[in-house]
């Protein structure tokens, strides 16, 4: 980073006597520096917590069962806001702000698509899937999938492990790129050591404590997060002027004010690939272990109701935090956008009011990594230890085999974190849209589609996992988001297979039927 003075204007904005833009203007105006203490506090407390939390759980963690899906007794309120909680990380305080905050006010079709997504999730996903996976005795997703086709082979369940390890190893490395964003900004220490201390706290408590540990510690960070959201942006909407202050600011600053954005064709590609990302909830490993875990199908519909007005102030207050930025802060680039929540804090915040408001910041992108690293642990348990490597293991030693895998994903998503390649919006737009494309069509076909074979379903996932990870490559993902064309492949494959091999396994079509009969009566 650059040095240089910052003078602020009488629009409360701030700017470069040099040209050269200065990133760290809290600590030149004695901002940050005097936050530094209080929010040392409130981190190390909420540290402690979240570590006793997970001492708390590690006695309960009698079966595997227990480790990765709490033993299926979550309750109506846990189930809500962990599901949210994991599945809004550190990208919507900071990545979905910044692209706000550069993009204007078309870059809000992300929350457009994403609030659709969540509903029809819960809708139309978590009730089947919550009874199809008790009937079917499965914990995991690929073990899901396997049970559900009928797959004789083994490679349904192989293939899917191991696109949740790479995709997951990515996400998860997101969100250490977030936390050591956070620390360099709150604290001013070195990015590397930044990533290193968020990074060893989150795998203590995850290796300690398990589904329980991670569940419970999202309803309190779920809770901190739509606090953070709703506060902050309210007091910096005032403090800019309102709507003329912004209003203003985006026209100096060229930034978009329309719902659309400019380039015909491009622009409409431009929103169609904002609102795609809610076609990713199908297929999020971390957000369906959650509709698994409830105690009843009958508290799903408490757990959506919740979970939908939780979806609601957040991601509304994520897109005013951007729009609140642009007329708060001038000249942010560079991945440096992504900051204008934490500068916004500093900014508006008494210092301990700030500490509680960085630390729901940490929430999200904890909730979200420890969920993702106990998923992963689950694939190389459950999915290869278990079932092709171990058979008569026992509970013990599996839960063992699931900690031990934790540290090996964790250490392997904090080596990508240490030199990232992009913006945490960028990677995780990658890694959510490679669950999309491979998993969403086999969920919603094997909920919905009686006749469904595993080899549809394997050359489906395939195909759109191949779709997808080419379109990045090749930079078609700037024209369209690449969760579009694999999702469509994986569906359209699906259906031709499906036209040539059916399903004629009469379990499978029995347990379809039963499912149904089960959630009829449900209703």
């Amino acid at each position: 980073m650059g040095t240089g003075l910052y003078r602020k204007t009488q629009k409360g904005r701030f700017y470069s006597d040099g040209g050269i833009w200065v990133l760290r203007w809290q600590v030149a105006a004695g901002k940050m520096a005097g936050m530094e203490l209080p929010t040392l506090i409130t981190f190390v407390v909420y540290f402690v917590v979240l570590l006793g939390v997970g001492f708390y759980f590690y006695r309960k963690n009698v079966s595997i069962e227990d480790y990765l899906l709490g033993g299926r007794g979550m309750g109506a309120w846990v189930t809500a806001l962990s599901a949210q909680a994991s599945d809004m990380s550190g990208w919507l305080l900071m990545g979905l702000p910044g692209a706000i905050y550069l993009g204007g006010m078309w870059g809000a079709w992300i929350a457009v698509g994403l609030f659709i997504g969540t509903v029809l999730n819960w809708k139309l996903v978590s009730g089947r899937l919550r009874v199809y996976t008790e009937r079917t005795g499965t914990i995991t997703l690929p073990c899901f999938f396997e049970e559900r086709f009928g797959d004789p082979t083994g490679l349904l369940r192989v293939v899917s492990a191991i696109i949740i390890l790479i995709f997951f190893t990515i996400y998860a490395s997101s969100g250490l790129v977030a936390t050591g964003k956070l620390f360099e900004s709150t604290f001013d220490v070195e990015y590397t050591t930044a990533v290193v201390v968020g990074g060893s706290i989150i795998i203590a408590y995850t290796f300690l404590g398990g589904f329980l540990a991670v569940c419970w510690t999202d309803l309190f960070q779920g809770t901190l997060m739509v606090l953070a959201l709703v506060v902050v942006p309210a007091v910096a909407y005032f403090k800019v002027g309102g709507m003329a202050g912004i209003s203003e600011a985006m026209e100096l600053q060229g930034v978009s004010r329309g719902l659309l954005p400019e380039g015909g064709a491009a622009g409409v590609l431009a929103v169609i690939s904002a609102t795609a990302w809610g076609l990713g909830y199908f297929g999020q490993p971390h957000i369906l272990a959650r509709f698994m875990s409830v105690k009843s199908v009958g508290k799903l519909g408490e757990s959506m109701a919740i979970a939908i007005i939780w979806v609601v102030l957040s991601l509304g207050g994520a897109v005013i935090i951007g729009l609140v930025g642009i007329g708060m802060f001038e000249g942010l680039s560079g991945g440096d956008e992504e900051k204008v929540f934490i500068y916004m804090i500093s900014e508006v915040m008494h210092p301990w009011l700030a500490g509680v408001m960085l630390a729901a910041i940490l929430s999200a992108i904890m909730s979200t990594i420890d969920s993702q690293l106990l998923v992963s642990s689950s694939a190389l348990t459950e999915d290869f230890y278990q079932k092709a490597t171990k058979k008569n293991a026992t509970e013990k030693e599996i839960i063992l085999v699931g900690r031990v895998c934790v540290i090996i994903i964790s250490v392997i998503a904090l080596l990508l974190a240490l030199h990232p390649s992009d913006t945490i919006l960028g990677i995780v737009a990658y890694a959510w849209g490679g669950f999309g494309a491979a998993f969403g069509p086999l969920v919603l076909f094997g909920l919905f589609s009686r006749r469904t074979s595993w080899q549809a379903a394997l050359g489906g996932m395939v195909t759109g996992t191949v779709v997808l990870v080419v379109w990045k490559q090749v930079d078609l993902s700037v024209r369209l988001y690449e969760i579009v064309p694999g999702f469509i492949t994986n569906c359209i494959i699906i259906s031709l297979i499906n036209l040539i091999v059916k399903q004629k396994d009469a379990k499978v079509l029995d347990g379809f039927e039963e499912v149904i009969g089960i959630i009829k009566k449900v209703k």
